[in-house]
């Protein structure tokens, strides 16, 4: 098994200064916008991009949540072992509301999907947009694309796209692993 540094910890800092500048510029002052985590991945970068967005550049408190998808994917009643699932922590509703979800990884889209179909539980979004921090360009099922990427990642099937947080992992980085 042989592994590539992809990003490098400063890679991912300069990635998301320039994910939050976008975001700055398309929602301004989040007045009518949220964020939204996917559980369990998406939460480091939905809580690094929120802490960016209120420190660094002085937005308001914005309205954050995170989702937990494990019982809306297609595939969760597929495999032998029992899933473990994450927390929803979204105490506001989203009626009206630009939504933004936020993963680290765009693989087959199917997440996105489930996430989705989870989200309509806490009302209906004005809009919805994504934003992850690898897009793994060739390899969607779904019609699924995102708004905000931080790169793209060409990789076949049999390469995998591990992404490290120092919260969980002690490092920032970004690996692709082949077999």
């Amino acid at each position: 098994m042989s592994q590539k540094v992809l990003l490098s910890a400063k890679e991912i800092e300069i990635i998301l200064h320039r994910l939050a500048c976008q975001l700055l510029e398309n929602h301004l002052d989040f007045s009518e916008s949220v964020l939204i985590g996917l559980q369990p991945r998406g939460s480091f970068l939905a809580v690094r991009l929120r802490e960016l967005l209120e420190k660094e550049y002085k937005v308001r408190k914005i309205p954050f949540g995170l989702l937990d998808i494990t019982f809306y994917r297609d595939d969760f009643r597929r495999g032998d072992k029992t899933l473990a699932a994450s927390s929803t922590q979204i105490d506001f509703l989203v009626e009206g509301k630009r939504v933004v979800l936020i993963d680290d990884v765009l693989y087959t889209g199917r997440s996105i999907r489930a996430a989705l179909t989870a989200l309509q539980s806490f009302g209906r979004p004005g809009s919805i947009e994504l934003l992850t921090l690898i897009d793994r360009r060739f390899s969607r099922h779904l019609p699924i694309q995102p708004d905000y990427r931080g790169r793209q990642v060409d990789a076949i099937n049999a390469e995998k796209v591990r992404v490290c947080w120092k919260e969980n992992e002690g490092e920032d980085a970004v690996y692709l692993i082949s077999n």
